[in-house]
């Protein structure tokens, strides 16, 4: 219908301007790679795009059960956690790809980052993950990170907005001064079922700082009981989850990049799986992701992997399928990801 042929009687400016901002905040995402379920093939790449990210933190419970140490300091990497970050990158490299690492910047205090450069100097692109792996979601101080609640003073009169802002432009300045680089994207500590989609000053402020892109959101997904097999009724519910996790733009314009479930610490940690029920889990997930030419987004930790993955078998499983799906799949950086996204805005 024209502009003309609509009735605007009694209606100000001011009222369709406001009625315009609200449709557009209730709008939802625009997914780049077809909606749920890819009823549209318009949209979807002409590839599988097939991503493996690499949090480098320290994780609770690692490499024994009940230690909570690394709460404290996340960034505190011990050696073999570091060792298994450059064994996994030679890995990935034998088939063609890279592993998208991000960076607690804390790590960049330890005395030898000469790992971190022969990362950099394989091609292997490293993102930010906050200094101290904050929750960007916090409502108060106590919330934002375990080494806040024990040393306060650290963060005196600073609202919880300042420190997590000062907590991402620390580690891009310390990246930079003892890098030499500059972050390749961001991720935000933790993950959430909604990413910031209900937090547009979130996204405001990731953008202020520089990043056209980001990865927040991992889909909630159905769990099996702690030490027992994925089963028949978890493998059919998945899907839907795979489907949550492809990227999308923000009605602000920041494109999201979510992680893909089943991560390493949702699968070792939380549900005790066994190595053979991990890989068999990511299985189902490449070979959905291949047949769908969707995003998967491959999250894990070398601190759990040491423990749980010691030969890397899981770098190799992924690496086998795409090289087997040939043309219809790709090892790609999330980088690749969001330069397949940015010309598909609307």
């Amino acid at each position: 219908m024209r502009p003309s042929a609509v009735a605007l009687s009694g209606v100000t400016r001011r009222r369709l301007l406001q009625q315009a901002q609200r449709a557009a905040r209730l709008a939802p995402p625009f997914f780049l790679f077809g909606m749920p379920g890819f009823a549209s093939t318009a949209s979807r790449s002409d590839k599988a795009l097939i991503a493996i990210t690499m949090d480098l933190e320290m994780s609770r419970d690692y490499p024994q059960r009940g230690m909570t140490h690394w709460d404290y300091e996340k960034g505190n990497l011990d050696e073999p956690t570091k060792q298994y970050a450059l064994h996994a990158a030679r890995i990935v490299k034998q088939y063609g790809g890279v592993i998208h690492f991000f960076l607690v910047g804390r790590v960049l205090e330890q005395a030898d980052v000469g790992w971190l450069h022969q990362l950099i100097e394989a091609g292997h692109p490293i993102g930010n993950h906050t200094y101290d792996h904050v929750n960007v979601m916090a409502g108060t101080a106590a919330e934002v990170q375990y080494r806040f609640q024990r040393a306060p003073w650290l963060i005196r009169n600073k609202s919880v907005a300042e420190v997590i802002r000062e907590n991402i432009e620390m580690t891009t300045q310390a990246m930079r001064q003892r890098l030499g680089i500059e972050p390749n994207g961001f991720r935000a500590p933790g993950g959430f079922a909604g990413g910031l989609r209900e937090r547009s000053d979130l996204r405001e402020l990731v953008k202020s700082l520089g990043f056209r892109w980001c990865s927040s959101l991992y889909p909630s997904h159905p769990t099996t009981t702690p030490g027992s097999p994925p089963d028949e009724q978890l493998w059919k519910s998945l899907p839907r989850a795979w489907q949550e996790a492809q990227p999308f733009v923000y009605s602000d314009g920041l494109l999201e990049i979510p992680m893909s479930p089943v991560s390493d610490v949702t699968a070792f940690r939380s549900q005790r799986w066994k190595l053979a029920w991990f890989l068999e889990s990511v299985r189902h997930a490449v070979d959905w992701a291949i047949q769908n030419r969707a995003v998967f987004d491959f999250l894990c930790h070398p601190s759990c992997l040491v423990v749980e993955d010691p030969q890397g078998e899981v770098f190799h499983t992924i690496g086998r399928m795409v090289t087997d799906a040939g043309d219809k799949a790709a090892l790609v950086s999330l980088d690749d990801v969001a330069k397949q996204a940015w010309p598909r805005q609307p």
